[in-house]
């Protein structure tokens, strides 16, 4: 009994160690297993981090490389633009250039025949002159043509005593006796001397064709055939009589009324409309105008463009009238793209 005590005691103690030995192997592959994931944790950081700074650089490539391509196709449309305006620049230098020439060859040519004309008449009349002296023969002086010969049987029929008022009224927009008024009152401005190569355009011819021009609106090349007058001659007439209206008519029959004036007619107003204070009726119109040069934007007439469908320009018109339609103020000028308060805000 004492050997299979002593042996199973020997047994018990092996056991005992093999245990103990267990225990620690197990304990070390407790502790080795968590080292082992912190390792995989920061390999994985680390790889993450190798990646984004990859990612990160080939971004950069790419963003540096369409930069690069903006930058290039920006310049190269810069210098195609340069290109074309300098061009387009050019061309038009081109056509200034021979435009001059030709107007400067024009003038060279009317210059040589008026010099040659003027030497001719002075010869003939040197000549009428001698023959004259010694007795001879008399010269016929043979008449030259400095003005083409054109028809004026038209004014010449509205300008006759016998014309009907009614007549003149619808070409004219205004009665003979107003029309007498006006050339009475701007004689004095836009009368004409004759000169040695023509007899000058009489006043009332010059205002007919500006008052007709303005009445009818019709084209320059129509009023010259009416009148019996070049395009150009009547453009510039009517330039003229205009200025001259603004000149001498404007500051005499466009007063603003006295004190005495306004009270008649507030009270003509009342009785009209039974609204006490009004001292006149005010509308505001556009004149349609070509493109200026500069500020195209603020005379661009929105409104008349969207109405039209066509690109429209414009100068404003604001008139005051009294009860009687008689104009009392007017103020014109203003870019077309103003609104209407604020044309009145600038002009009150």
């Amino acid at each position: 009994m004492s050997s299979n005590n002593h042996s199973n005691g020997g047994r018990k103690r092996r056991r005992k160690d093999a245990d103990g030995e267990g225990t620690k192997v197990g304990s070390c592959e407790v502790k080795t297993e968590p080292n082992k994931v912190v390792k995989e944790m920061i390999t994985s950081l680390l790889l993450l981090e190798d990646q984004d700074k990859v990612d990160k650089e080939e971004w950069e490539k790419v963003v540096h490389q369409e930069k690069s391509n903006f930058e290039t196709n920006h310049r190269k449309k810069t210098e195609a633009m340069v290109d074309y305006y300098s061009t387009v620049h050019n061309y038009y230098e081109g056509l200034d250039e021979t435009d001059r020439l030709r107007r400067k060859r024009s003038r060279a040519a009317a210059n040589s025949a008026v010099a040659a004309a003027a030497s001719e008449i002075i010869e003939k009349s040197d000549n009428l002159e001698a023959n004259k002296s010694s007795g001879g023969a008399s010269v016929s002086h043979q008449r030259r043509l400095w003005v083409k010969d054109r028809s004026k049987a038209w004014w010449d029929e509205c300008n006759s005593p016998e014309f009907p008022e009614e007549e003149f009224k619808k070409w004219f927009r205004m009665g003979k006796s107003t029309f007498e008024l006006i050339c009475d009152e701007l004689n004095s401005v836009v009368a004409k001397e004759d000169t040695m190569l023509r007899a000058a355009i009489p006043v009332r011819q010059r205002v007919a064709v500006c008052i007709y021009r303005l009445a009818t609106g019709e084209p320059l090349r129509l009023v010259s055939k009416r009148f019996g007058l070049g395009i150009s001659t009547c453009h510039k007439l009517v330039l003229e009589v205009c200025a001259a209206i603004k000149t001498v008519l404007m500051p005499r029959y466009l007063q603003w009324p006295d004190e005495e004036s306004l009270r008649r007619i507030q009270d003509e107003f009342e009785s009209i409309s039974g609204i006490p204070g009004v001292v006149g009726s005010m509308y505001t119109t556009h004149i349609p105008i070509i493109a200026p040069k500069i500020s195209v934007a603020a005379y661009f007439n929105k409104r008349h463009t969207e109405r039209n469908q066509k690109t429209s320009y414009s100068i404003t018109v604001q008139g005051v009238v009294d009860p009687k339609g008689v104009f009392t103020d007017v103020c014109i000028g203003w870019p077309g793209s103003m609104p209407d308060d604020k044309v009145y805000y600038f002009t009150k």
